[in-house]
């Protein structure tokens, strides 16, 4: 798929900031709830004709350049939901002031109060103000149940206008004396709370999808280019080329993702990464488009452009990760459907009860409608797009990228999760372990030379021994004459000594004594030891390895206190491995197994029983997250380890494995209790309704039917907010 996060060419360099990564989740929240928007849309979609286009219209624009998608789609999209959230609220509000004068108006109203303001042709003037109510108020349900029913998809609505229509109709009778009492007021009082329940639902579902056009403006709409000869223009973004030079004044958004080719400044990339603090970047650097630049001036080598740039990869894996529907929505969906037609049948079963044991039409047709009104499954509907949508924003804020939501979704029953070793459980990255000094040099003295010559390299153990001298806050020297020697190592001339870093091979070649026993045994643990020569001889040795991630450990101890095994899997030898493993505490190390070998040994532990979630970054990793039961890319990853996953880390943290679990695990409870208020609801209102209890005195109003069911939506809705890890 084109365009599927190539998080990893942003990232490589910034691994060490292993921020990069909110940034993912921060735009995946965003346009994730666009989605639980838009699905909970096409549960609802026949409800009103125009949500409908709506719905269409914003996913034809999917795949335009960002700048349309921008100007087009999100513009029309929430002007339009905005305008249907004013229409809900003008008519409840109106509604509501007619329904004041219907209520005094009713007979039943006055007899409640015990008084009498009857008047000649008061029931004309009722019967005009409800008719106001019925058209006007419950217009959106009467057209909403013409779609839904030509779309053959009875639902809401149908349910909704069935209730309105049947009391009306019947009420109108009344009013010209073809039937007994009417039910104007119950008619309004329902319309009132339907339509109050549909402004406060559209209301959150529109706070919900506000986020990703949000995201969309992070990017500015023009650029400084800067011409070959010097001149500076300002041209709209689209028309940037690969290869165009940018500038960036101070405070200003980066309009591309590039490189600093000219420039040092701090740029601000939290919107993207949730880092908080700002990054030092200079020459050489990458920036992401989005970003805000702080003090200085940058100039930006253009990389990536429209689709491609990292802002747009991630909103379209989260358009892809929302199109991925839950199974519990699914079951939902379907749940509302029956509901629909346990709806009709129950109503016919009461009227035809109620009229064969003798009781007048009026009586069996208000429990019928009754019975109607309270089986509409408004809860039921919302019920699992809520929790969706609160769980997908939990698992941005936290850096977790939900592509496949079944998957996510059963992380609740994994017993067991195998680790890729480099990258994962390390950091990829060379750091100091170990230091051995003779001739009467000190630890830092050895260290100070070896990273002063060190600086002047580009190699990874060169990056790991400066990083250690600036922990140590140790100063560098000048270092002349610096050669490097390929194969063997660097010198150079520091303060009129000469200084050399080499490799065992040279030391060995040449002869010199060193500390062999401590050599072997840091070999063996897979440490690069270099040697320290000052005026050739030996001063110090210095051992490096890939650091191991505190976080591995945390995370490792989390599973084992929830009983889930953790295994190590890697092309290391079984040495390394077993040292990097115990340090770690695992429960068990598979090493030294080839990459097309990887996919095989997670079948073997899945033939043992155990559910399986890998975790891996590279290429050789894909097969394997493919074959697990929950396949877990690290952000900094390759992009085909990341096509092939199911969740995405996007801060490369050991320990949101378990939040993962964690997460699904609470997803699945709260999605449950929601189906069961939501249906459990039904399962008591019903029987109510068509007077069940009618004999001990009990019997549901249909205005009462319709307050209780707004609350059970409520009740599905704060449950649904309570969700969290």
């Amino acid at each position: 798929m084109k365009g599927k996060i190539e998080v990893n060419q942003n990232t490589e360099n910034k691994d060490s900031n292993n921020n990069h990564h909110h940034h993912h989740s921060h735009n995946q929240q965003h346009s994730r709830h666009e989605h639980s928007h838009e699905e909970k849309h096409t549960h609802h979609e026949h409800s009103h004709p125009e949500k409908q286009n709506q719905s269409e219209h914003s996913h034809n624009h999917t795949h335009h350049s960002h700048a349309e998608h921008k100007d087009q789609s999100h513009h029309n999209h929430h002007a339009h939901h905005g305008h249907m959230i004013e229409d809900f609220k003008r008519r409840f509000w109106i509604s509501l002031i007619v329904t004041i004068p219907i209520l005094f108006l009713s007979p039943m109203i006055q007899m409640f109060l015990n008084v009498d303001w009857r008047f000649p042709y008061d029931s004309y003037i009722l019967f005009g103000l409800a008719s106001f109510v019925f058209f006007y108020g419950g217009w959106p349900f009467l057209t909403g149940a013409r779609d839904e029913l030509r779309q053959k998809q009875p639902g809401m609505m149908t349910l909704i206008a069935l209730a309105i229509v049947v009391a009306y109709v019947y009420s109108v009778m009344a009013t010209f004396g073809l039937t007994e009492g009417d039910f104007y007021w119950e008619l309004a009082t329902l319309i009132d709370i339907m339509l109050l329940g549909h402004w406060i639902e559209m209301k959150s579902i529109m706070g919900a999808s506000r986020a990703l056009e949000e995201l969309v403006q992070l990017m500015p709409s023009e650029a400084h280019l800067l011409k070959d000869n010097g001149e500076i223009i300002d041209i709209q973004i689209k028309e940037l080329k690969e290869g165009d030079l940018v500038l960036v004044k101070p405070g200003e958004k980066l309009p591309v993702d590039g490189k600093i080719t000219d420039g040092n400044s701090t740029i601000d990339e939290s919107m993207l990464t949730g880092e908080s603090v700002p990054i030092e970047k200079g020459v050489g650097d990458q920036a992401i488009g989005g970003s805000i630049n702080g003090e200085g001036s940058l100039t930006i080598r253009v990389e990536k452009t429209g689709e491609s740039t990292y802002l747009s990869q991630v909103i379209n894996l989260v358009k892809e990760a929302q199109e991925t529907k839950s199974k519990t929505q699914d079951l939902s969906n379907r749940a509302a459907k029956w509901l629909f037609y346990l709806a009709v049948g129950a109503g016919i079963v009461t009227l035809v009860i109620w009229l064969l044991l003798g009781y007048p039409f009026s009586f069996a047709l208000e429990r019928m409608v009754t019975v109607m009104i309270i089986s509409c499954p408004h809860a039921l509907g919302l019920a699992a797009p809520l929790v969706v949508a609160v769980s997908t924003a939990i698992s941005a804020k936290k850096g977790l990228l939900i592509r496949n939501r079944a998957h996510f979704e059963n992380a609740r029953n994994i017993t067991g999760v195998v680790f890729d070793k480099t990258g994962t459980l390390t950091k990829g990255e060379f750091g100091v372990t170990n230091l051995l000094t003779e001739n009467g040099f000190t630890d830092e003295q050895v260290l100070q030379l070896a990273a002063s010559l060190e600086s002047k390299s580009q190699h990874p153990i060169a990056d790991g021994i400066v990083k250690e001298a600036h922990t140590r806050n140790l100063k560098l020297s000048h270092v002349h004459d610096f050669k490097s020697l390929t194969g063997k190592g660097l010198e150079g001339i520091i303060a009129g000594r000469h200084i050399m870093v080499v490799s065992p091979g040279y030391v060995k070649n040449e002869n010199i004594q060193f500390n062999q026993s401590h050599f072997n045994e840091w070999s063996s643990e897979g440490k690069t030891v270099v040697f320290v020569l000052v005026n050739r001889s030996l001063v110090g040795m210095i051992a490096l390895a890939d650091i191991i991630r505190e976080s591995a450990k945390i995370a490792i101890h989390k599973l084992k206190d929830m009983g889930i095994k953790s295994y190590m899997l890697t092309g290391d030898n079984q040495k390394v491995a077993n040292y990097v493993a115990k340090q770690l505490d695992m429960d068990d190390v598979i090493a030294e197994v080839l990459p097309h070998q990887k996919s095989e040994k997670i079948e073997g532990l899945q033939k043992e029983g155990l559910k399986i979630a890998m975790t891996g970054d590279g290429v050789n990793d894909a097969p394997a997250l493919v074959k697990a039961d929950l396949g877990i890319a690290v952000g900094a990853g390759t992009d085909v380890a990341i096509e092939s996953a199911d969740v995405i880390l996007v801060n490369s943290n050991p320990e949101d494995v378990v939040n993962i679990v964690k997460l699904s695990k609470a997803t699945y409870k709260k999605m449950i209790q929601n189906l069961w208020w939501a249906a459990g609801y039904n399962i008591i209102a019903i029987p109510l309704a068509a007077g069940v209890l009618y004999n001990a005195g009990i019997v549901l109003s249909p205005a009462l039917g319709a307050v209780l069911m707004s609350l059970s939506t409520i009740i599905v809705a704060i449950n649904a907010k309570t969700l969290k890890i």
